[in-house]
């Protein structure tokens, strides 16, 4: 990769060479805070609408298409994120960050006063095209603020924010929707979106890449959003068909043979939108390898377990979420203590390694799981995921932004959201079929085992192949459920072994969850060999040089790799 100039050439510093130039220590405090409420804001979209979903699909009668109130708003934020860094690079972080929150406060307001799940589905959309800047353009700034060498103090505040928003999540969205409504699940975000804003636009500067093209590739972005449209819907598709149905498999092939040609179109793109001479810095490479696999771990966990919880030890949706707080406590120590450590050290290799290792070594445990399995024990591997999981949210973010020259850390700031996330859909797509197969396949004889007559079980599977593992959301859920799934003439004979049953299904539903973890197993040693093959750059001292060191006079700077 071409070496930038070292910073501050002249002698006189640049407001591109350090974006806080003339800022106090309390104004970049008050802007690294508005920053944190607008991480805040994405990452508790993500789980705050779960709880309040079945009181929207009923009130606005639209059960059949509950799945795209979710899956739109992942598609639009995963899709817009690419675009929303290269904006950045191009314009500023402080305009392209405004609009996007100005965007996401519209759709949250327009979702809140949605009248049927059509409009829901539009003003979700809306919302995930403003969520999609979220993450990538305010760790830019706060790459912008700070040094390579500074930013690990930081940057862990991102993971510490995600783990606050999954346990609170849950249960503001569970209150709010007992309590005030659900349309507030979406109007709550409306105060805070607007402190972000007025601090942002008081106190941060607009820092524009010099000499920045404005050319924008339109044909390529066409092309990225086409192939990743099918990709995703396919992934999430997954859930309802085979891998052989043409609205899965079939998107899935056109998703895949679009990203390639759009790889061929951005190797000839004057201004690509996802520059591909990035990747040939070993470190910004292994990076991007490392965290799309290492979401396999992690994603698998925060879905599974908290059904788990639900459908195994009958805790409510709104409370499953506290189930998980020993992995949000692991994560949120481990985020921040490994930016501080990077910070003082400068050393980021071992640790990354190191992490992913624990987090491998808690998905092994996990793969154990079963319905006798006690709190405790299940608690102290979440405890180890979260651990291994926190570095994964902080460092990586340091290792890019330290590897690319600054008119480019938009866009690679950008792609590591997009990497995460793609890897997240990729997993939750396998992990579903790994879960449904091991549940049907453990059904029966979970059943036998807990003392469920042959006779019985005879008459349970003949309709077992309609039973709704969604209705699969407490203990008093489970009789009606399986009264529900077998014939009418099999109800009586059936009732007395409800209890019977209940366990054999709690046993199958334990299994099929710790089976999923497997592939959290596989993710996590895919991306320790990934971290593993990492270059370790020293970390610079300035914003604006990409090189390990400046060059001397009349000498070529040093190489990323």
């Amino acid at each position: 990769m071409e070496a930038m100039p070292s910073a501050y050439e002249g002698g006189v510093p640049s407001l591109e060479d350090d974006p806080a130039l003339g800022l106090s220590q309390r104004a970049k405090l008050e802007i690294l805070f508005a920053v944190m409420l607008g991480l805040f804001l994405g990452a508790l979209d993500q789980t705050i609408v779960g709880p309040a979903l079945p009181t929207i699909v009923t009130q606005l009668s639209g059960n059949e298409y509950y799945v795209w109130a979710v899956t739109i708003y992942l598609l639009t934020s995963t899709i817009s994120v690419p675009f929303w860094g290269k904006l950045s690079d191009i314009y500023g972080r402080k305009p392209i960050f405004m609009i996007g929150i100005v965007i996401f406060l519209i759709g949250s307001a327009l979702s809140g006063l949605s009248q049927n799940m059509a409009m829901l589905i539009l003003f979700r959309g809306i919302q995930g095209i403003g969520a999609g800047s979220l993450f990538p353009v305010a760790l830019s700034i706060i790459g912008d603020m700070f040094t390579p060498a500074e930013r690990g103090r930081y940057q862990g505040l991102f993971g510490a924010v995600f783990g606050v928003a999954f346990v609170a999540g849950p249960l503001i969205g569970g209150w709010l929707t007992e309590n005030a409504g659900w349309h507030w699940i979406f109007y709550v975000n409306i105060p805070i979106g607007i402190a972000a804003l007025a601090v942002i636009q008081r106190l941060l500067p607009t820092v524009k890449t010099r000499n920045a093209s404005r050319t924008f590739d339109i044909l390529g972005g066409v092309i990225f959003t086409v192939a990743i449209s099918f990709l995703l819907i396919g992934l999430t598709n997954k859930q309802f068909g085979d891998w052989t149905d043409p609205t899965v498999g079939g998107f899935i092939l056109v998703g895949i043979i679009g990203s390639v040609i759009f790889a061929i179109v951005e190797y000839f793109a004057k201004e690509p939108i996802v520059p591909l001479d990035l990747w040939k810095s070993r470190a910004y490479s292994a990076s991007m390898v490392s965290i799309f696999f290492a979401a396999f771990a992690f994603f698998g966990a925060i879905v599974f377990l908290p059904r788990w919880f639900q459908v195994v030890e009958g805790f409510s949706p709104t409370n499953s979420g506290l189930a998980a707080l020993p992995l949000v406590v692991g994560l949120i120590f481990s985020s921040i203590v490994s930016g501080v450590l990077v910070a003082r050290t400068g050393r980021y290799k071992l640790l990354l390694f190191g992490a992913i290792a624990l987090l491998g070594i808690a998905t092994a445990l996990m793969t154990q799981l079963t319905k006798d399995t006690a709190l405790p024990i299940v608690w102290f591997w979440m405890f180890l995921a979260g651990l291994g999981v926190g570095p994964t949210f902080s460092v990586f973010t340091i290792v890019i932004q330290n590897s690319v020259p600054f008119r480019q850390m938009g866009v690679a700031t950008s792609n590591l959201t997009f990497f995460r996330q793609i890897g997240g859909s990729v997993a939750l797509a396998f992990v579903g079929t790994i879960f449904a197969d091991a549940f049907q396949n453990d059904l029966v004889p979970q059943m036998a085992a807990a003392g469920v007559p042959d006779q019985v079980l005879q008459g349970f599977a003949q309709g077992s192949g309609s039973f709704d593992l969604n209705s699969l959301t407490g203990v008093g859920n489970l009789g009606d459920a399986i009264l529900a799934a077998i014939p009418p003439q099999a109800v009586e004979a059936v009732r007395p072994f409800i209890p019977n049953i209940i366990e054999g299904i709690h046993g199958a539903f334990s299994l099929a969850v710790g089976q999923t973890f497997y592939l959290g197993v596989f993710g996590a040693v895919v991306a320790a060999i990934a971290a593993l093959a990492m270059k370790e750059l020293p970390l610079r001292s300035t914003n604006a040089a990409p090189a390990t060191a400046a060059a001397p006079a009349g000498k070529p700077a040093p190489s990323l790799d």
